[in-house]
């Protein structure tokens, strides 16, 4: 996997801090993905359930007694391949393609690529950050670096980057 072409520092410490639009424009592309990506694996996943018996003579059968795979197997295969799409991007290109179509990129306080283990707290960090009625998020207008509560918890930061 390819890592980022760093950021020079004069270069990285000139970079504006992502705006909160941007930053949500970007979560609501990557969340489409994501949720493509689940529908998919669910999907594939539940081609392999156990089917019902349908009984002989019968001319109809109903939803009822489908079986779909869920539970925590399931969730922890979709949390796994949620991680993995992020932690791919972030670490091979520096934005996912979200972050991509809004200009943004994914850099650490020296203005390099992040390492796996800043892509993982990072990603656990966003989901209660984002889940508290987004209040990781908004922190940003509080906190005088403008660092959300994954920026602060991964020691990374995510800038506005010029369009060529």
């Amino acid at each position: 996997m390819a890592t980022p072409t760093p950021l020079a520092p004069d270069v990285a410490a000139e970079l504006p801090s992502a705006s909160l639009l941007r930053r949500l424009g970007a979560m609501v592309y990557d969340g489409l993905l994501v949720l493509a990506m689940a529908l998919t694996t669910t999907g594939v996943a539940n081609l392999f359930a156990p089917r019902p018996i349908i009984p002989e003579g019968a001319e109809s059968v109903s939803l009822e007694g489908m079986q779909t795979i869920s539970g925590p197997l399931l969730g922890s295969l979709l949390f796994v391949q949620t991680f993995a799409f992020f932690a791919f991007f972030w670490l091979s290109h520096g934005r996912t393609l979200g972050m991509q179509a809004w200009h943004l990129r994914l850099i650490d306080r020296q203005g390099h690529g992040i390492t796996l283990t800043q892509a993982l707290r990072r990603f656990l960090v966003a989901m209660p950050a984002l889940g508290f009625f987004g209040l990781g998020y908004l922190w940003k207008f509080v906190d005088p670096s403008e660092l959300t509560w994954p920026d602060r918890a991964s020691g990374t930061r995510i800038v506005r980057v010029p369009k060529n």
